[in-house]
């Protein structure tokens, strides 16, 4: 299995960006996905996570109502909404997969793609 996350970059607070993970090699509907995020200096952690019906969707208490996640399995992408970004929200962004049901920690992911970079200026 291999993710790919892609769409970080450098915004203004308040900005939006759109993160993107396609998928190789386990088709996403038989598995959950999750987005987590590092920051300097931090442990890594929980942002959001989609079931692999994308009937159940968890999310962090700081991203409530700001971030969504979606996912679009023909493409065999998930996908984090970002609006109203704020300065505290610059992390290395890592989109994961779990074989074991909806997770929500590092422990509980069995494969991670590499970060993508989301900087956010005040």
């Amino acid at each position: 299995v291999q993710l790919q996350a892609s769409g970080g970059g450098l915004v203004q607070a308040g900005g939006s960006l759109r993160l993107s993970c396609v998928a190789s090699g386990r088709t996403i509907s038989t598995a959950s996905m999750a987005w987590f995020r590092q920051a300097p200096g931090k442990e890594r952690e929980f942002v959001a996570a989609i079931s692999g019906s994308g009937v159940t969707r968890y999310y962090a208490d700081f991203v409530k109502g700001r971030f969504d996640i979606s996912r679009d399995t023909a493409k065999n992408t998930v996908y984090l909404q970002m609006n109203s970004l704020k300065p505290e929200d610059t992390a290395v962004h890592y989109c994961a997969l779990s074989t074991r049901g909806l997770r929500r920690t590092v422990d509980g992911m069995d494969y991670w793609g590499k970060g993508t970079q989301v900087t956010v200026s005040s």
